[in-house]
């Protein structure tokens, strides 16, 4: 039988303090949620009701179907940072007219929609997951352009904000733009490079530059109306495509383009009929240990994400750190690697490499199930090629051309977060537990090597060592890199596209998988040089 039992004691002491420490979490991070939910805060958000207009959670909502998900992405982008929690920006995925789309809204009570650096690392993400899987996109527009005291950082590098949007057009995957506050400077060019435009009457203004600036360069007076109106620009540039009412018209507009766009997904349509899984998502709550030290078993996860909790597991004998396998998510089929007790050896690193290849043969989305402490280390071990085995790992990653979702779960460590395709190796859509860690190295470690690479120096200087500093430097460091490994300071980088609730795993996997299939699935078709 494939499907798999659970070995987990639901009523054990291990099991309740796990789940403890991770309620715990969650309630830290639905607290910085509510930061990014927030907006501005309460001032400006009562000044832009009572300009009668919509936040922008609100015009998401109105905008895509009723009842259906919305998959936000990046929502602690800019944590950690001097710029308010979410980046001044809404983004995530959304279904409209029963098409997936790419959703962005500029959030205007946040110093007007203004886009900072971390506003523009965000929507640049939202783009690429929006190229990457061939969803159109929907702009929700109210900005007043940059932010003008950190021009230096998004001034350059935010052209390509309008080159995704004219690259997409080309690729034949829509963009709309629904405007409905200002769309000022360099920002008029999002409407102007979409391929449809919504402006709300009296309300929309779009301009290279407005009154002030108009005045300053050339004399002329103008009001804002005459200059970048939402009618004049229906009427007499023709940048409009539709003039609205009013906001809930401008969204029943663009229902309708979506509607129009005659979509149809490129990627195989998933299963109809499948099961459920067979275990209580509830439980994942309490399988991973407080302790990342402590390893646990990754196919109690995969029981509990899985369709029928069906799991078909490839070499089980063979690379045992390293569990691998064949399953279903919703109807879609999946290739699964999932670390097990920690550490990748050369078995594992040559196993997941055969894995990946027969993913790509058959054309089937990887899902990496991270907790890693990276690839074994010391004589025995470089002696056996664990560098050319844990390369091999790495180039099949890389070349793999099937689609890759990751969730970090735990540690993901070193090297062994390359191997398992941590952000820099391009998956679709990662995403951390809030028990997550990741870095370069454990704490402990990282500030061990630093403290004996500094006693190997005195004694090369023929200097005493300073036990009590060495002491007050691995814990400054431990500290330092224990807050830096943590997934919120992560995601605030724009190092996950989330942090979810261990119990969302298998809705949002789906979600995103539903989302990849928009574009075709090929696996590919050859790899480069494996050092044997």
């Amino acid at each position: 039988m494939s499907v798999i039992r659970s070995g987990v004691d639901t009523g054990s002491a291990e099991f309740a303090a796990n789940r403890e420490a991770m309620a715990a979490k969650l309630a830290e991070l639905e607290a910085e949620h509510a930061k990014a939910i927030a907006g501005g805060g309460e001032k400006y958000v009562a000044r832009h009701r009572k300009r009668g207009k919509l936040l922008a959670r609100e015009r998401i909502e109105l905008l895509i179907d009723e009842d259906s998900p919305f998959l936000e992405l990046s929502p602690l982008a800019a944590w950690g940072t001097d710029y308010t929690v979410g980046g001044s920006v809404v983004s995530g995925i959304g279904v409209v007219e029963g098409v997936e789309c790419m959703i962005v809204a500029n959030d205007p009570t946040v110093k007007g929609g203004a886009s900072n650096p971390a506003t523009l690392k965000k929507s640049l993400r939202a783009a690429e997951i929006a190229a990457e899987n061939r969803l159109p996109t929907i702009n929700l527009v109210e900005s007043g352009g940059a932010d003008l005291p950190t021009q230096k950082e998004i001034f350059i590098p935010g052209g390509r904000t309008f080159r995704n949007l004219t690259n997409s057009s080309a690729e034949r995957i829509p963009t709309i733009a629904l405007v409905f506050g200002n769309s000022t400077a360099g920002g008029a060019y999002l409407p102007g490079m979409s391929d449809y435009v919504v402006m709300v009457k009296e309300r929309a203004k779009v301009f290279l530059g407005g009154p002030p600036l108009v005045k300053m360069a050339t004399g002329e007076e103008s009001d804002d109306e005459s200059l970048g109106g939402a009618e004049m620009h229906a009427r007499t540039s023709g940048l409009a495509d539709y003039l609205a009412h009013d906001e809930q018209d401008a969204i029943r507009i663009g229902r309708s383009i979506v509607k129009r766009l005659n979509w149809h997904k490129q990627g195989p349509s998933p299963k109809p009929d499948y099961d459920e899984p067979l275990l209580d998502a509830e439980d994942l709550l309490g399988i991973v240990p407080a302790d990342l030290k402590v390893p646990f078993d990754p196919r109690e996860v995969i029981a509990r994400v899985v369709d029928g909790s069906d799991f078909d597991e490839f070499k089980p004998l063979y690379g045992t750190s390293l569990v691998t396998g064949w399953a279903s998510l919703h109807g879609y089929p999946v290739g699964i690697l999932a670390n097990a007790q920690g550490v990748l050896f050369s078995e594992e690193s040559q196993k997941a490499t055969q894995f990946i290849q027969l993913a790509n043969q058959t054309d089937t989305p990887l899902l990496f199930l991270h907790n890693t402490t990276g690839y074994m280390v010391g004589k025995e071990y470089e002696q056996g090629g664990i560098i050319k085995h844990g390369a091999m790992m790495i180039n099949a990653v890389s070349n793999s051309k099937v689609p890759h979702l990751s969730v970090l779960m735990g540690a993901s460590y070193g090297a062994g977060h390359y191997g398992m395709c941590g952000r820099a190796y391009g998956p679709r859509f990662l995403f951390a537990w809030p028990s997550a860690k990741s870095a370069v190295m454990g704490p402990a470690q990282l500030a061990g090597v630093l403290s004996i690479v500094a006693r190997q120096a005195a004694a090369g200087r023929g200097q005493p060592y300073d036990e009590d500093a060495d002491a007050a430097m691995r814990a400054m460091v431990e500290q330092q890199i224990e807050a830096e490994s943590l997934p919120m300071f992560l995601s605030g980088m724009l190092y996950d596209d989330g942090i979810i609730d261990p119990r969302d795993t298998r809705t949002v996997l789906g979600l995103c998988l539903s989302a990849i299939h928009n574009g075709p699935i090929r696996g590919a078709e050859g790899f480069g040089v494996f050092r044997m």
